[in-house]
């Protein structure tokens, strides 16, 4: 399975505010995966507070502004990815990590769970683009050094979840 396409054309953008309309913007795909990474940490996040089940997650998600900017189906498999695999990507996780599961933050632990499912289950993502990814969201969401935490955790876990990938 290989990746979508970098760009694909948009006719027309529907600005909420209902302005005028924007003819033939290019949207990147790259883009439009992130706000799925992004949407994806709230769904976690709001899990791992509120125990909450995966239909009640994904119907809050729906009321983001954000969701209509992100790819649907990315999404979906990210948060159903995460939530099915969740012991076994926390235990994969615990291996490289300096304090339990549960002493982490509840960004960075779902960061982690998002960019670990991408490296364990989703090869079609290269594992350089899924610690990036990992990286770059916890630059927005996390705490002030947590990025470099999650690349050392990322790095670790991508040398021995795709060994013939990673070339040390």
């Amino acid at each position: 399975m290989s990746e979508a396409p970098d760009n694909k054309i948009v006719t027309s953008i529907i600005p909420a505010d209902n302005s005028p309309t924007i003819p033939s913007k290019k949207v990147k795909t790259s883009q439009n995966r992130r706000k799925s990474r992004e949407l994806a940490l709230k769904a976690v996040y709001s899990s791992l507070l509120n125990q909450s089940d995966l239909k009640q997650v994904f119907r809050d998600m729906l009321e983001d502004p954000e969701y209509k900017k992100a790819d649907e189906a990315y999404f979906k498999q990210l948060l159903q990815g995460v939530i099915q695999y969740k012991a076994e990507l926390d235990e994969r996780i615990a291996v490289f990590i300096d304090r339990s599961i549960n002493a982490l933050s509840p960004v960075e632990h779902a960061i982690l769970l998002i960019s670990g499912y991408e490296l364990i289950y989703d090869v079609s993502i290269p594992y350089r683009v899924a610690i990036n990814e990992g990286v770059e969201v916890a630059k927005l969401y996390g705490g002030t050094d947590g990025h470099k935490y999650i690349n050392g955790v990322l790095d670790k876990l991508a040398a021995v979840a795709r060994p013939n990938e990673v070339k040390r």
